[in-house]
């Protein structure tokens, strides 16, 4: 059974930091590529940043230069290291995965940046 479970989400202030946590459980973990999506108040679910089974990562425009998307085998976790925190960063913070075609999603986390 596929699982992702994120956590590290929080209440921060702007140009704070925050590194979020994705732990993941019934897949081939080094196979997979993995991602982010951010869904702010109101808004729809948007992609944050990928990270490939090959190591090749990409950002939206909105978080270059401030996020930094990383992962560690042993323990099956993708992070997203967020710097430079801004209130339109406030959302809801997924990490995801396919698997044959099938896309699994955590219960999310918080992040809520006040200015």
């Amino acid at each position: 059974q596929v699982q992702l479970v994120e956590s590290g989400g929080g209440l921060v202030q702007a140009g704070d930091s925050l590194k979020l946590s994705c732990t993941s459980h019934g897949i081939l973990f080094r196979n997979n590529d993995m991602a982010w999506y951010r869904q702010g108040p109101g808004m729809q679910r948007e992609w944050v940043a990928g990270l490939a089974s090959d190591g090749t990562t990409n950002y939206a425009d909105s978080v270059k230069g401030r996020f930094t998307i990383a992962s560690d085998i042993d323990s099956r976790t993708v992070y997203l290291e967020m710097n430079s925190l801004k209130p339109e960063d406030t959302g809801v913070f997924y990490c995801t995965t396919l698997v044959r075609g099938f896309a699994y999603w955590g219960q999310g986390t918080q992040v809520t940046v006040y200015s």
